[in-house]
């Protein structure tokens, strides 16, 4: 085997590997903002809606936990203009990522939300809080801080996920390094770097979510 390493070629297309890198952050940060707007609405129509509401939402979350985010990623790119509706690469990229993430958050906000005690709520009710109010200021903010763990874990498999989105030629990390393994041939070199990213910006993000953790999570509060 005479394989020799040539990692300049590779470097040489830096600029590429950032912008695909950037791109990656944008659309996985977006995602997730939009996502969890999704989750908490459907959390709390799973919690406390209607019985129809409750049925869609569990419809919802069964067919997006239960099929391949790479067979969503196609349904929204290539299948929905079948119904007139053509959305950009990464236009569809983004709404494949809300859709998926959406439906996890639900279950992980869910699962927030019943361990806050009835006697918490009971005593908001007392207080002559409105529904809005009792969720937001009594539910929700526990909540959070007993899933923070499971939705940071959820927003870097999401990140790691959007590397799926490069088979509808969406601008992010993996669709750059494709690009780049094209020009240049050197398949090892090129993913070799992909995958150090990736790696390195998940390292950077859970030191991030630990230090939020530590820093406003785990503080005791001051009288």
């Amino acid at each position: 085997m005479n394989y020799e390493f040539e990692f300049a070629d590779v470097f040489a297309y830096w600029p590429e590997l950032a912008a695909g890198a950037l791109h990656t952050l944008v659309l996985s940060g977006l995602a997730m903002a939009i996502g969890m707007v999704v989750a908490v609405v459907g959390a709390l129509a799973k919690t406390s809606g209607p019985p129809p509401l409750r049925y869609a939402v569990d419809a919802y979350i069964e067919l997006i936990r239960n099929t391949p985010f790479l067979i969503q990623v196609f349904m929204i790119f290539f299948g929905m203009p079948s119904v007139g509706l053509r959305l950009s690469s990464n236009s569809a990229a983004l709404l494949a990522l809300v859709v998926n993430v959406g439906a996890y958050g639900i279950e992980i906000i869910r699962a927030g939300i019943e361990s806050i005690s009835k006697g918490q709520i009971e005593a908001g009710k007392s207080l002559g809080l409105k529904p809005l109010q009792i969720f937001r200021l009594v539910i929700l903010k526990p909540a959070i801080q007993a899933i923070y763990p499971s939705l940071t874990s959820q927003f870097i498999l999401l990140m790691l996920n959007s590397s799926v989105c490069s088979a509808i030629a969406a601008g992010e990390l993996t669709a750059a390094a494709g690009d780049i393994q094209s020009r240049t041939f050197r398949s090892f070199e090129v993913y070799f770097v992909a995958t150090s990213i990736y790696l390195a910006l998940s390292i950077v993000f859970w030191c991030l979510f630990a230090g939020i953790e530590r820093a406003f999570l785990r503080q005791p509060s001051r009288r």
